[in-house]
């Protein structure tokens, strides 16, 4: 294989869409041959879904408002996402919230800190929600010095004499919103895993986030919000908590509305949201299903979505990490790879070092960027949080960082040792 191309930084939605590699992006049914040509172009030419499909569907399945008019950025890997986060951080004049499932006493976790403190010493309210679980190491005299400092700290759901015993649900959700007007989300933690500072990690970890400014900011406050109020145990109770509010953008037709359409999906547990979203675009889904995930054990019903699409010719790759910062779950991983790869699902996985990313790229248009993974912790039992975003421009950017990665990947296929008998 030849050397991969140099990764892409930010990817702005104003850029062009950048070329595809011929190997990688050849579709399956092109490779083999078994339709018809006119109906393969036909079925493989670019969608232009009439209506508010996109937006109406995110609030029927999962209760997700759609809002238009937002300048979205794809940011590669954690040197760039810190550098986008800290910058926010200091741009901001009223409101900081940051909650991060992974928050480590290192060298980049002293970086927000001190911004956080700085912030507050120029009159910004700054609050900050980590995890019990996701802590786990921290120095007492890091979080001390921010609560002096003047941040407001909450540790979501620790241990107790409750259900489950406070293990689950976990907040996994990696979330930072300046003023309301600027959020960051994806599958990035603060820790130096993501910079290649570690002695147990060999390289940073390769993951993606995103930058939106504009409304769906809001959309992300209101969720910061809600977890807020979980981890303070003031959370709704009794019938008020079933009546829920009109919909809201989801009449936005991306032929007229203003780009980009983005939606901010909420994980909770038990009520199957990322999953419904999936199956929902492998429906939809007329050219390609891209998917980058880092703790890949789906449900049968993700398969099944999965396959079917396969098998009526969409173009279903899956790209998982080679090196696993937790090695059993990729054997639970490749327990699947002979089912997929019988039913014409593409698998490559990752060579560099861990690859952290919950993405998905849906025929060029429609993106994933978010802390789900696709197995029962994330889609059934954690909070969660995603960006899904319909974008032709953008969709084109995320492609292209698709097919970078798997330059630095190896396809597995039915001959692997790695694929069971």
């Amino acid at each position: 294989m030849n050397p991969p191309p140099s990764a892409p930084l930010g990817e702005r939605s104003s850029a062009r869409p950048q070329p595809s590699a011929p190997d990688a992006a050849a579709p399956l049914v092109a490779r083999e041959g078994e339709r018809d040509a006119d109906s393969a172009d036909d079925r493989h030419a670019p969608s232009s879904a009439a209506g508010p499909a996109f937006a109406r569907g995110l609030w029927r399945i999962a209760a997700a408002d759609v809002s238009s008019g937002n300048d979205v950025e794809l940011l590669h890997d954690g040197p760039l996402t810190f550098e986008t986060m800290l910058a926010a951080i200091d741009e901001a004049r009223e409101t900081v919230v940051l909650e991060s499932y992974i928050l480590r006493s290192d060298a980049i976790g002293h970086r927000f800190a001190d911004a956080l403190a700085r912030a507050v010493a120029r009159g910004v309210s700054v609050r900050l929600l980590t995890d019990w679980i996701g802590m786990r190491g921290i120095k007492s005299s890091f979080v001390a010095n921010l609560k002096k400092s003047g941040v407001e700290l909450r540790v979501f759901n620790r241990p107790g004499l409750r259900a489950w015993l406070g293990l689950v649900p976990r907040d996994h959700r990696k979330l930072l919103v300046a003023d309301s007007r600027v959020g960051i989300t994806g599958g990035v933690g603060i820790g130096d895993e993501w910079l290649g500072k570690t002695s147990r990690h060999r390289g940073h970890w390769r993951d993606t986030a995103v930058r939106i400014e504009g409304p769906a900011a809001r959309d992300m406050q209101a969720a910061f919000d809600t977890m807020w109020e979980r981890s303070l145990k003031r959370e709704r109770r009794g019938s008020h908590r079933l009546m829920r509010r009109v919909a809201r953008g989801a009449h936005l037709d991306p032929a007229t509305a203003e780009p980009a359409l983005v939606g901010i999906i909420e994980g909770e547990p038990l009520r199957l949201r990322i999953a419904r979203a999936l199956q929902m675009q492998a429906i939809s889904a007329e050219r390609s299903i891209w998917i980058a995930n880092a703790y890949f054990v789906p449900s049968w019903s993700e398969i099944e979505a999965l396959m079917g699409a396969a098998r009526d010719g969409v173009d279903v790759r899956i790209l998982v990490p080679q090196r696993n910062d937790h090695p059993w779950v990729t054997l639970l991983t490749r327990r699947y790879y002979r089912r997929l790869l019988t039913n014409g699902v593409r698998i490559w996985e990752f060579r560099g070092a861990m690859m952290h990313a919950k993405t998905s790229v849906v025929d060029g248009r429609w993106v994933r960027v978010g802390s789900t993974d696709f197995n029962p912790l994330g889609v059934a039992i954690n909070y969660e949080l995603d960006a899904v975003i319909e974008d032709a421009t953008l969709g084109a950017k995320a492609e292209a960082m698709f097919l970078a990665d798997l330059e630095r990947s190896k396809e597995i296929t039915m001959r692997s040792k790695l694929v069971g008998r």
